[in-house]
């Protein structure tokens, strides 16, 4: 997952960068919306087992909602639109990764 991700962000992932290639593009949203359907339940079920009043379970199930949101958001027209939409999926998939991580080591 950290790996798609770094494809898609990198270390220079800034607007000027240039992206992906479009048929290489299509595969990593599609990818990095496969690890969000996959992590976004294995992340909520570690939260749910902290207490209710636990700061890192609070923002894993907020990083969960963004998540949601992220997967249901459609890209904008045109290819710049496709990749500012990969890149939003991008890093909330890291983020995500982050919490996973996090709540596992308790």
């Amino acid at each position: 997952m950290r790996a798609t991700t770094a494809r898609l962000l990198g270390p220079d992932d800034g607007p000027d960068v240039l992206p992906p290639a479009a048929d290489e593009l299509a595969t990593l949203v599609s990818t990095v919306r496969g690890h969000l359907q996959l992590l976004i339940p294995e992340v909520d079920m570690a939260a749910r087992k902290r207490s209710a009043d636990d700061v890192p379970r609070y923002c894993a199930l907020a990083c969960i909602g963004e998540a949601e949101g992220k997967l249901r958001a459609t890209a904008r027209p045109g290819y710049g639109g496709a990749v500012a939409y990969a890149r939003r999926l991008a890093r909330v998939l890291g983020a995500l990764c982050d919490h996973y991580e996090t709540l596992g080591d308790s």
